[in-house]
């Protein structure tokens, strides 16, 4: 193999180790400080995975709107474009400066035309639909 190579496979194997090392470096302090089963009270409870001391109310299947989802589609939508703004603001040239903003321009532009149409369809209007409870 050739010695530039082997070089640059000695640095991945290292780092691939010490992500491995880090994932699994989590769970040992979890394991010794989590508190066992003979240490906690279980008489009367109800047996859930997460008690709070407090019976639940209700299902716990409930249906969101749809608006929920739209929105959090939107809120994604411009996470994206932040993640191409900054590397594009970071390279910003020198030379072509008119064009690198036109180019952003165009892309903002884009972008406040989602706005704009989220806003017609009603996408940030919440608005609370009462619920007729589930019958089974």
């Amino acid at each position: 193999m050739n010695e530039i190579l082997s070089g640059d496979l000695i640095y991945v194997m290292l780092f691939a180790f010490g992500g491995l090392v880090l994932a699994i470096g989590f769970f040992v302090p979890v394991f010794f400080l989590a508190p066992r089963a003979e240490t906690r009270q279980t008489a009367n409870k109800t047996g859930q995975s997460i008690e709070c001391g407090i019976e639940p109310i209700g299902d716990a299947w409930i249906r969101y709107s749809a608006v929920y989802y739209l929105y959090a589609l939107v809120f994604v939508a411009f996470a994206v474009d932040v993640l191409y703004l900054i590397p594009v603001a970071l390279v910003y040239n020198k030379i072509f400066a008119w064009r690198d903003l036109v180019e952003v321009l165009m892309f903002v532009g884009t972008l406040s035309l989602v706005i704009v149409y989220a806003w017609k369809k009603g996408v940030f209007e919440w608005t609370r639909r009462k619920s007729t409870p589930h019958k089974s």
